[in-house]
């Protein structure tokens, strides 16, 4: 009887030791379920890790220049993508032998990330994508109406920053230059046989403020263009065709908004002209805008989503708005950037319509 007593408690307690060890080994197993769930969960906060980031800079300045000064950029783009959770192993820094390297980098996928004019994107957006538009301080007139800049003359610089400048058609203080403001300050329509009545100052065919808007102002407004005036004569800057107009030589130039501020003082000290440049000028026409340079991606790169592109429009802006970062952009004459889409350089794929068209 005892030996039945004593082998049912030794069954009793084999029962209930296995049963802690099963619930021990069902919490050891939930622990590392938890664990496993925690570290998947680790992995998907993990950074994306890029070996190498490619930006082509177009040679508008000396390339060695250009690299120099761009330098720190590495630094702060790699500081920046961090926070987006991107690890960048390399920022590779390069600029093309041309601005048609670049584009062609960005085509090809080369290259992923490309600071370009609006021109050579619009030739290569095929392959690049436009992310950001580089803004410059505006001025204090920003119309569509020639009179504006007349009734609010002087123009000075404004503290907003903008996408874009505007070309313009200044008429001087010769008759036929001031015959012409007087009907656009009156409120009346300028015909295409007045423009043609006056003689022309133009840059070469390649300017976009000097030919290439002013050429579309009056493709839209009169169905005509630069080479349908008859009197056109082309200089090689813009202080000789300030010059030509003090001296009453020419009646008519085109511009970037507004180089009257630059050519003040040379109105009078140097032109010899009694009367300010802004009492013996007048706009007579205004162009479109022209959307400033480009922070451009690859389409066909590698690396690049959406993910990523969102992160590099981030990083540029905040980037811009720290002094270092003041400085290295500097080198474009940028001094922020905001977001763009395609359409904003519309205008631009007409400008090279007739670039090609004029070749």
């Amino acid at each position: 009887m005892k030996k039945l007593f004593f082998s049912f408690i030794i069954a009793v307690l084999l029962i209930l030791l296995g049963a802690c060890g099963n619930s021990e080994d069902s919490q050891a197993s939930g622990d590392n379920t938890e664990g496993n769930a925690s570290d998947s969960g680790n992995e998907v906060a993990e950074n994306k890790n890029i070996d190498t980031l490619s930006i082509g800079f177009v040679p508008s300045r000396e390339p060695d220049e250009i690299i120099t000064a761009t330098e720190p950029l590495k630094k702060l783009l790699t500081d920046e993508l961090a926070k987006a959770g991107f690890e960048i192993g390399e920022v590779d820094i390069t600029v093309g032998t041309n601005y048609e390297a670049v584009g062609e980098g960005l085509s090809a996928g080369t290259i992923d990330v490309g600071l370009i004019p609006g021109g050579t994107y619009v030739l290569y957006d095929d392959g690049a994508e436009v992310i950001l538009t580089s803004t410059r301080a505006g001025l204090s007139v920003d119309s569509d109406h020639a009179k504006d800049w007349n009734d609010n003359k002087p123009t000075e610089a404004s503290e907003e920053q903008v996408t874009y400048y505007r070309a313009l058609i200044i008429a001087g203080p010769s008759k036929k230059g001031q015959e012409l403001a007087e009907k656009v300050n009156n409120g009346e329509e300028l015909s295409f046989e007045d423009l043609n009545s006056a003689n022309w100052a133009v840059m070469s065919s390649s300017s976009p403020a000097g030919y290439i808007y002013p050429a579309i102002w009056l493709d839209d407004n009169y169905g005509n263009t630069i080479t349908d005036l008859e009197n056109v004569v082309q200089v090689d800057s813009y202080g000789s065709a300030f010059a030509r107009l003090a001296a009453e030589d020419l009646d008519v130039m085109v511009t970037y908004a507004d180089a009257r501020r630059d050519n003040a003082d040379s109105w009078e000290n140097d032109f010899k002209r009694e009367a300010s440049i802004w009492d013996e000028t007048n706009v007579i026409g205004v162009t479109p805008g022209i959307y400033n340079d480009t922070i451009s991606v690859s389409k066909n790169s590698e690396i690049m989503d959406d993910e990523l592109k969102q992160a590099i429009q981030k990083a540029f802006i905040a980037i811009a708005q720290t002094e270092e970062g003041k400085e290295v952009i500097s080198i474009y004459s940028h001094e922020g950037y905001q977001e763009a889409t395609s359409s904003d350089y519309n205008n631009e794929r007409k400008a090279q319509e007739m670039v090609q068209s004029l070749n």
